[in-house]
């Protein structure tokens, strides 16, 4: 029993990741770079095995949300309108998160084949430039990645604004209804544990 509430424990602090993870790429954008560990991690979970024990069990991001609109009450605490609920939103919302993501890498590539410089700028929606180039420390990482991790940052930012934004007009944990990431994990599991047809005897 004391094992298991350690364990719930925990977890229950990992919203810290989400703090330090946006100041260390406010301090220095390379840091940006580790993000990627969120992205692999709940692929490989729902690949290898067949559940969402990321979303589940270790997301900080939910977490965050949690801590800030249910134990510090910003959360209006309303349903979601069916439509954000819905299948077509989700998907709808997933292939516009991994278009801006096919943006950020067409960026980085053109940077890498030296057809554009470095575009140092932390952007919204891959739109709206924020002010400000005090994280870029040149020559730090090659000017590819220097480029990955500036669009990749702003990426991570976007969903967060989106995820508190949500939250504040909705339930804390409204973001992991459409997280792109949660969706895609979903759908793996449905064709990870889809049941085999019977071999033909």
């Amino acid at each position: 029993m004391k094992k298991a509430t350690a364990r719930k424990s925990w977890r229950n602090h990992l919203w810290i990741v989400t703090c330090v993870y946006f100041l260390l790429g406010l301090y220095n954008i390379a840091f940006a770079w580790l993000g990627l560990i969120f992205f692999v991690t709940p692929l490989l979970l729902a690949i290898f095995g067949g559940n969402k024990a990321f979303c589940n069990q270790y997301c900080d991001r939910g977490r965050f949300f949690r801590l800030l609109g249910g134990q510090l009450g910003l959360s209006r605490g309303a349903p979601m309108p069916g439509w954000m609920k819905s299948g077509w939103f989700r998907y709808l919302f997933m292939a516009y998160f991994f278009g801006m993501f096919g943006s950020v890498s067409l960026a980085t590539w053109l940077v890498a084949s030296q057809a554009r410089a470095v575009d140092g700028a932390i952007k919204l929606f891959q739109a709206l430039r924020l002010p400000g180039d005090w994280s870029y420390s040149a020559g730090l990482l090659p000017p590819w990645a220097t480029q990955f991790a500036f669009g990749f940052y702003s990426l991570m930012l976007t969903s967060l604004v989106l995820g508190i934004v949500t939250m504040l007009l909705f339930k804390p944990r409204s973001w992991c209804v459409y997280c792109p990431m949660g969706t895609l994990t979903q759908m793996i599991c449905k064709l990870k544990n889809k049941p085999q047809p019977p071999a033909a005897g």
